[in-house]
């Protein structure tokens, strides 16, 4: 998206840019402060034949010395238990001076206020529009709500168990529906964070940390997958003008914040109840708009390349 985006950051948005670093499992650590050319590295079969100026860091503080980084985008996979390695990497941007965007749930939940003040101590901008709802301006649009206070939100934030309870509404066991659901792509290949609810949880954790300012454990959050559902339940509820849903909720209560991720009936007719496939939706309670909801309809990889495009427009205009 970088470089599908390229001429329009730079006349429109006055943003040049060139890629100075790339790390992944596969490539290692690879860095050039002249920039590299990103479609021969990514076609380079190990990391021996990155290009020779690459200054051959071993680690992230080094690579990022090593490229001169400007920015850091980060897009690790989520680690529910600690948010490791995401929350050492932007540290590591951030204390070397870059901006730091991720896609990363994992360092809002284990990390999100000393990330945050770090950034500030640093005059630099920690960034994640891309963690919750893909690219969907859910972060960015309470930054534009000045003194508002949110009291609540619920909603459906994770696609692939909506997959899954579409297929098994259409007759499929669910396993047959697992399975479907990881040859579209939608799900991975041990999609247990996603049938438990782990994932779902994380991002109402990150919503529940970041909007409402009140830090919250995912041991805080009641937790139900969709696991022990049976196609028969999930028929019938579809039958009867009530589907089942994985629905994320959250509530302010006291000082306090309750929270739940559990299967529902909802009512089909009902904005969650029309939800299908990988689209989302969210819900908002606040103390000026009593609802603002925001419904995300069947996004695709590029989504979630967009809210951190979307980001680094932010962080250097």
């Amino acid at each position: 998206m970088l470089e599908d985006r390229k001429q329009e950051l730079r006349e429109r948005h006055g943003i040049p840019f060139r890629i100075t670093g790339i790390a992944t499992r596969r490539l290692g650590w690879i860095a050039d402060p002249d920039g590299l050319d990103f479609a021969s590295v990514e076609r380079a079969p190990s990391p021996a034949e990155g290009r020779e100026a690459d200054q051959k860091p071993a680690n992230v503080r080094d690579w990022l010395k090593a490229a001169r980084a400007d920015v850091l985008f980060e897009a690790t996979a989520l680690n529910v238990e600690t948010g490791q390695p995401a929350i050492d990497h932007i540290r590591a941007a951030l204390e070397h001076g870059a901006h730091a965007i991720t896609a990363n749930k994992g360092p809002l939940v284990h990390a999100y206020r000393e990330l945050r003040d770090l950034a500030a101590a640093q005059g630099k901008r920690f960034l994640f529009e891309s963690t919750v709802m893909d690219g969907v301006p859910i972060f960015s649009l309470f930054h534009e709500l000045p003194a508002i206070h949110l009291q609540g939100f619920h909603g459906i934030l994770n696609s692939t168990t909506n997959v899954i309870l579409s297929e098994m509404e259409n007759g499929l066991s669910f396993d047959e529906s697992l399975k479907k659901a990881q040859a579209l792509g939608v799900a991975e290949t041990d999609a247990t964070h996603d049938i438990d609810g782990w994932d779902a949880a994380v991002k109402t954790a990150a919503l529940i940390t970041v909007l409402m300012d009140v830090p919250v454990s995912l041991e805080d959050i009641h937790r139900e997958g969709i696991r022990e559902l049976t196609t028969n339940a999930v028929r019938n509820g579809r039958r009867d003008g009530w589907p089942f849903k994985l629905v994320c909720r959250a509530q302010r209560v006291g000082n306090g914040v309750k929270a739940s991720v559990a299967p529902e009936k909802v009512l089909s007719s009902s904005p969650m109840g029309k939800i299908s496939g990988t689209s989302s939706y969210i819900y908002f309670e606040t103390d000026i708009f009593p609802g603002l909801a925001i419904t995300e309809e069947n996004p695709g990889l590029y989504a979630t390349a967009y809210g951190m495009l979307a980001d680094f427009v932010r962080a250097v205009s």
